[in-house]
């Protein structure tokens, strides 16, 4: 059975008040009900079996299946120990930071963000990515609550890879430059 998101898993989604890091955040976006957790391990990496079950524990998620239960590497309390410290330098990558940026538009009803997601997905070469990346971002303000895209813009500068990092810094959001006026 594919994984599901509980109701805790929607609101935790939705707030950002919750303790949830990048990986763990990703992981729910991607947890539609209709992917396997082979299908997840093949899109998030090896460790994902152990980060499904650690969600499933937090009451994250309803349903697993066999795959997620079976292969799982390591127990839930040991995600975070310093053996895990490799996968850190895995997640810096432009697939990750497409993937994240395509699930936080999927949950925007506005049809600019359904505008923004479709070039995203449609880019095909690395310059296509990261400016369609960059232009979700600056263009978030227009139809979500203020400091959203901010908070989206840090969680894609934790896995964007480094070359690509100035031009993130170098944005400046709607609302950002009344702030520090």
């Amino acid at each position: 059975m594919p994984a599901r998101k509980t109701e805790l898993a929607h609101r935790a989604l939705a707030t950002h008040g919750t303790s949830l890091d990048l990986r763990q955040r990703r992981a729910l976006i991607l947890c539609d009900g209709q992917r396997t957790a082979a299908e997840l391990t093949r899109m998030l990496g090896a460790d994902t079996p152990a980060l499904l079950l650690q969600l499933q524990t937090l009451g994250y998620l309803d349903a697993l299946d066999a795959v997620a239960s079976t292969s799982a590497p390591l127990p839930a309390h040991e995600a975070g120990t310093p053996a895990s410290t490799p996968a850190a330098t895995r997640r810096r990558s432009l697939s990750a930071a497409r993937i994240y940026v395509q699930g936080m538009l999927e949950l925007q009803r506005a049809p600019a963000a359904l505008a923004l997601r479709t070039r995203l997905i449609g880019s095909a070469d690395e310059a296509a990515t990261v400016t369609a990346i960059l232009d979700a971002i600056a263009g978030l303000p227009a139809f979500t609550k203020p400091g959203y895209a901010a908070r989206m813009r840090e969680r894609v500068a934790e896995v964007l890879p480094e070359p690509h990092l100035p031009a993130l810094a170098a944005l400046v959001l709607e609302g950002e430059a009344d702030a520090v006026a």
